[in-house]
């Protein structure tokens, strides 16, 4: 029996990013374009006919933009969306608006060269809109943010930035830190836990996939609504309780130890499980340098970024929760940890913050 299509929407003004788009996904064998609109209002005549798997839309369009389109959508049949705009270059606030809105993924197009830019990032698109339609989007809807997938590449291990565990921990001490690692439907899954926190926690190192200069904002933005200090990493800062500290976009997070404290080490460094930030390279550095002090987290996410490195930690001795299906965007991440037998416990998002406050 064959397997089914995905039936994508597209939505945008540009009668050029149109017809590439749909050269673009036509030679997909597993992609099936259902229509395309110049604007919100034709897509809206046509969802009453035919209602896709996929939508990907544009931010800037006439009559009504994508934002006031997407939270329309998301209100009335959540359904995944990729976002593809050139606003989003702009800066991070039009795109922590859409993933707040519930877009599954963000592609940023150019304001110049935008047909040979469609045509080189044609993988990237297709590897988006299969992302969202495995997405499980009413959780997305519940909350609010996610990423886009960084381009493919060669699939490099943590080997490639550090050295595997060798015993070089510390022996158990007052200070304990707890890292995190999530991919797609992250962004709002984060802030389902770090607002469930009181002042009084664990120092925690995050790594959410994310482009770069979007990290920074997101991390203002959970800082407003969170009682612990949230911030973007920087080299050298102390973790401490009452901290959490999330990897820049395009570097890379460990963490080292100075006698009895421990610090963010953010470096750059080749694409590992094609992210940079990788969760594999910040859960080994805490494998190594943290131990039994530690507790690792794996939260919703496409692929399998973060599953080795959760095994090396709970062999060094840490604490290991991952995230379960039901309450995942993407059981990926969770999912290979499970299966390597890495996760000591299996939790839903609405009880991980127990595990940060209690190892």
């Amino acid at each position: 029996m064959p397997t089914k299509k995905i039936s994508v929407l597209l939505v945008d003004d540009s009668a050029v990013v149109r017809q590439v788009l749909l050269a673009i996904l036509a030679d997909t064998p597993d992609i099936h374009v259902m229509g395309a609109a110049s604007d919100p209002i034709f897509a809206m005549d046509k969802l009453t006919r035919e209602w896709p798997d996929v939508i990907v839309l544009d931010v800037e369009m006439p009559r009504m933009d994508g934002i006031t389109f997407l939270k329309k959508i998301m209100s009335e049949r959540p359904t995944p969306v990729v976002i593809c705009s050139s606003l989003t270059q702009k800066g991070a606030e039009t795109s922590l608006q859409a993933l707040a809105a519930g877009a599954v993924e963000i592609i940023t197009k150019p304001t110049t060269g935008l047909k040979n830019f469609l045509i080189e990032s044609a993988a990237e698109l297709v590897t988006a809109i299969r992302a969202a339609a495995n997405s499980n989007v009413r959780n997305l809807g519940k909350r609010s943010v996610s990423p886009a997938p960084l381009a493919p590449a060669s699939k490099l291990s943590a080997d490639a930035i550090l050295p595997a565990a060798n015993g070089h921990a510390m022996a158990q001490t007052t200070e304990r830190i707890v890292a995190i690692g999530t991919s797609t439907g992250g962004t709002q899954a984060l802030e389902a836990v770090l607002t469930a926190l009181p002042r009084v926690c664990p120092g925690m190192v995050i790594v959410q996939h994310m482009p770069e200069k979007f990290t920074a904002s997101f991390a203002e933005r959970l800082n407003s609504v969170c009682e612990i200090e949230v911030r973007e990493a920087r080299n050298n800062d102390r973790i401490l309780p009452g901290l959490a500290l999330i990897a820049p976009g395009g570097k890379h997070l460990m963490v080292t130890r100075s006698g009895a404290y421990y610090h963010a080490q953010v470096i750059d460094g080749p694409l590992v499980n094609r992210h940079r930030p990788s969760v594999d390279v910040l859960f080994r550095s805490v494998a190594k340098f943290a131990g039994k002090n530690a507790t690792g987290i794996i939260m919703t996410g496409m692929g399998d970024d973060g599953a080795r490195g959760l095994k090396e930690m709970l062999e060094a001795g840490a604490a290991t929760v991952a995230q379960d299906e039901a309450s995942c965007v993407v059981f990926g991440m969770p999912k290979e940890a499970i299966k390597l037998n890495a996760a000591q416990r299996v939790m839903a998002l609405e009880d991980i913050h127990r595990a940060i406050l209690h190892k």
